[in-house]
């Protein structure tokens, strides 16, 4: 990280930026920006119960302070990744970082219910521009091989982490201080990366496609996936086979459709080019994320449950829980970013996945009488190793072989990818578990005990989407080369040489 590039300007097509800048700020600024925006999906978690009695929610509506972020997170990373590439990348990434330093504030001074919910709701949109424009600053910042897998590394480790993070900082400041400094925290934080990136972040701009925004496709696109993500996040009140879950389901395909033929027909300079799933490492990538979300966020979501409901923990004491776990991640991602330009991707990939399959079937023989470090340490750390191992790998390949102006809209995809993945998988997860417990409670079954008969399956059902995204990897990555991705400086994966 010591070969420094001058960011005044952009380069032209095809040339290195000249040196004058340490490239190490900008790697910090997107890390840090990533760590944010991951961690205000879970940090909230802890602080429902407080959130609730200050506010007055009902229980069927507090969910909205979750959801109402994740929902726009999800909706708007397409638009927000491709926003960056058009745009500016140093441009939206300041916008994004402004927006959500500014809905942190309002959201932490809300003295009504609507107000959070609206604030939450800004915070996502902010977090869809901040996410994919971070990756898309290091894709296009720091040289294919060893130099970008180490900061696609760090970057993969901040998201990775910043899941289990919050839910550690939001036990502590909840108890510390009060609900409400889950959401100052961000506002300097925000802002003083926002000043920053101006100084060390480079412009990245393409003037000529910015004049032609595909915006027929970046609204049918938001709103369908809104529409595809706002039906799962309600599943809990609706069910699954209910009018208004079809209904909205129906809706969001419905757009994706009319998405698909704008991007494919229609559309001159289109959001999406479809051509850029025709790379086997890019789609597989994005498959794997999505299987990876699926067991990653109902993991921490029931781990966190079963610390609280059935151990009996504080909000302080779960959060601390997690700090092994939040380590391990850093830990398994910076040897994943050392590694992979050796091993390459696929069996990273495969490895990591499978130890996340072998630590939450730990996590699936938690009992009702069980302790920390007798039930929730040792799968905790092992599925943790394998997040780290994951994340850098899959991040690798789905931003290797586009080019820097598609860099946005790869990082977009991934993201998307991530997040549908974990609304699918915990409201799966989340249905499961709630039906087993309440049977188990019909027949007469202790509380402790039903509650854990429902973890026990979502944690059994999460081992078998990370089962399935390792098959996915070691099918569909399967080697076509001498070479690991990464290895050489100016490896495309267009080829797509060895995985």
């Amino acid at each position: 990280m010591k070969r420094t590039w001058k960011t005044g300007g952009q380069p032209a097509a095809g040339r290195r930026p000249t040196p004058d800048v340490a490239l190490w700020p900008t790697l910090v600024l997107a890390c840090v920006a990533q760590f944010m925006v991951i961690l205000d999906v879970s940090v909230v978690n802890v602080a429902l119960p407080s959130i609730r009695g200050a506010l007055g929610f009902a229980e069927q509506d507090l969910q909205w302070v979750v959801n109402a972020y994740t929902v726009t997170f999800a909706g708007f990373l397409l638009l927000g990744g491709r926003a960056a590439d058009l745009l500016g990348r140093r441009r939206v990434f300041v916008g994004g970082l402004l927006l959500f330093s500014l809905a942190s504030l309002v959201g932490g001074f809300a003295d009504s219910q609507g107000m959070l919910i609206a604030a939450r709701a800004a915070q996502g949109l902010g977090a869809a521009v901040v996410s994919p424009a971070s990756l898309s600053i290091l894709t296009t910042t720091f040289r294919e091989g060893a130099e970008r897998n180490r900061a696609l590394g760090a970057w993969g480790a901040m998201g990775g982490a910043g899941g289990s993070a919050g839910v550690l900082l939001g036990g502590v400041l909840t108890e510390a201080l009060s609900w409400r400094w889950i959401l100052f925290i961000n506002v300097p934080i925000g802002l003083a990366a926002a000043a920053l990136s101006l100084r060390f972040v480079a412009p990245g701009r393409s003037p000529v496609r910015a004049r032609n925004f595909d915006l027929a496709g970046a609204v049918t696109a938001t709103l369908g996936v809104m529409a595809l993500v706002w039906a799962i996040v309600r599943t809990d009140v609706n069910g699954w086979g209910s009018p208004q879950t079809l209904g909205v389901m129906a809706v969001g395909v419905a757009l994706i459709g009319v998405f698909l033929a704008i991007e494919g027909r229609l559309a001159t300079a289109p959001l999406m080019p479809l051509r850029i799933f025709s790379s086997r490492v890019l789609s597989a990538a994005n498959a794997t994320m999505f299987l990876l979300g699926a067991a990653m966020f109902g993991m921490w979501f029931f781990s966190s449950l079963y610390l609280q409901q059935v151990l009996g923990y504080s909000p302080l004491q779960a959060g601390l829980a997690f700090l092994p776990m939040t380590l391990m991640i850093i830990i398994g991602s910076t040897l994943a970013s050392r590694a992979v330009s050796r091993l390459g991707v696929r069996p990273l990939l495969v490895g990591g996945m499978l130890a996340e399959t072998a630590g939450l079937v730990l996590f699936a023989t938690v009992s009702p009488g069980g302790t920390y470090l007798g039930d929730v340490l040792a799968p905790s750390l092992i599925v943790a190793a394998g997040i780290g191992l994951s994340f850098v790998p899959i991040t690798i390949a789905a931003v290797s072989g586009v080019s820097h102006g598609e860099a946005g809209l790869a990082s977009g995809i991934v993201n998307t990818s991530r997040l549908m993945g974990g609304g699918l998988g915990l409201a799966i997860l989340a249905t499961l578990a709630t039906s087993r417990t309440h049977g188990d409670l019909r027949v007469g079954a202790a509380l402790h005990g039903a509650l854990t008969d429902g973890f026990q399956l979502a944690f059994a059902v999460g081992a078998g989407f990370a089962f399935a995204g390792a098959v996915v990897a070691l099918l569909a990555l399967r080697r076509s080369g001498s070479r690991p991705v990464g290895q050489a400086h100016g490896e495309v994966l267009a080829s797509e040489p060895s995985l």
